[in-house]
This record gives structure tokens, sequence and C-alpha cells, in this order.
């Protein structure tokens, strides 16, 4: 038999914008607001990119992509050309 989740309530000062945004996305899943807030706040928490994620985070994030010509999504044959494959 596993062990209860011990739980501490806790007050947090948000701008009424973000609550209601929270609110709203929380419905749209048919969530609570506490159990929404607490998947997210557990997902940054506890999960960490891989080094691969990171490497293309940090390109992503350096402009380096910016003058790369963009991948021509209008068939597969045309999104290989574009990719050079």
């Amino acid at each position: 038999m596993e062990a209860a989740i011990q739980k501490k309530a806790t007050m947090f000062r948000l701008s009424i914008d973000l609550i209601d945004r929270l609110k709203e996305m929380a419905r749209r899943e048919h969530r609570s607001l506490n159990n929404f807030v607490e998947c997210i706040l557990l997902d940054v928490a506890y999960n960490e990119p891989n080094e691969t994620t990171k490497a293309a985070i940090e390109e992503a994030r350096s402009g380096k992509l910016r003058d790369v010509p963009p991948v021509d999504t209008s068939s597969v044959e045309a999104m290989f050309k574009s990719m050079g494959l």
C-alpha cells in the first residue's frame, strides 16, 4: 500500500489575468485549478531536458538559425529537398 502524499496549503499572489487564464486552461481539461497548477509545477520542478534538447534550446536562443532557409512543408518531396536530403 502506498503512503499518502503529504500536502500543505500555500498562498500565492498572482495577477487576476493569470488566474483567469489558468482557470480557463484547467476548465478545458476538466480539471480543478489546484490540480492543473500542481501538475504544471511538478513538470517544471522535476522534468530536466536531456543534453540534446538543451543543445537545441541553446542553438535556437543563439540566433544561429535566423539565416537558415525555412523547411518547405508543401509536400514530403519538397520538405526533403529543402532539407538537403
